[in-house]
């Protein structure tokens, strides 16, 4: 049954103990991802455009797909009137499909928690969906996105409730708020990720202006 199949493949990047490990499972998944992902009802994908269209109007340069996966963003965007959008995944299996979509205009491989191929101040904006979970992206990726986001522009993400105390997502928000570096904007409810499935997997998008 594909809802199975797409509860065991969560269990295999939820337990991958490294990130060669992670990046596997993804290589693993990439061809039945976005099907599978759909019969859970995976809602972030696509509820992020409407923070993103909130907050940045388009037009007023690139934007970042931090942890872009297959793409699934990139459409709902560009059909918002976004032309420019990067896209970052760890795994190339899913830039592949990503690439596929013809929504970015730039797709790189590389890893969250580490230096970024960008300059500083580059994005208008970067978002970000299911990255901040579990055995995913440290909380410490924030402060290399924020050094590649303009001043004035936006940091959109989510962070899942299973990590948001335990993976210090609460102390690094503190500190680059206290560092000036960025400014909270927006903060959502705790809410499902999954419209179908695993009612219990809550997450919370934040909203900062980057300073």
């Amino acid at each position: 049954m594909i809802i199975d199949k797409a509860n065991a493949a969560l269990d295999a990047v939820y337990t991958a103990d490294t990130p060669e490990a992670l990046a596997q499972a993804y290589a693993a998944w990439a061809a039945t991802y976005d099907s599978e992902t759909a019969s859970l009802g995976y809602l972030l994908p696509f509820l992020i455009t409407a923070w993103v269209a909130r907050h940045v109007p388009s037009g007023e340069g690139p934007l970042l797909d931090a942890g872009c996966g297959t793409g699934l963003s990139g459409p709902s965007l560009k059909a918002l009137g976004y032309q420019d959008i990067a896209g970052l995944d760890l795994s190339d299996e899913m830039l592949d499909i990503a690439g596929s979509r013809q929504a970015y205009s730039e797709l790189k491989q590389a890893m969250l928690g580490g230096p970024l191929p960008w300059p500083d101040g580059y994005f208008r904006a970067f978002f970000s969906t299911g990255v901040f979970t579990i055995s995913h992206a440290p909380a410490s990726s924030l402060q290399e996105l924020t050094r590649i986001t303009r001043k004035g522009g936006h940091a959109i993400f989510t962070v899942s409730e299973r990590v948001f105390e335990s993976g210090g997502f609460r102390e690094v928000f503190a500190a680059l708020g206290q560092e000036k570096k960025w400014r909270s904007v927006e903060e959502s409810p705790w809410f499902r990720c999954f419209a179908i499935a695993k009612p219990e997997a809550l997450v919370k998008t934040f909203v900062f202006e980057v300073l």
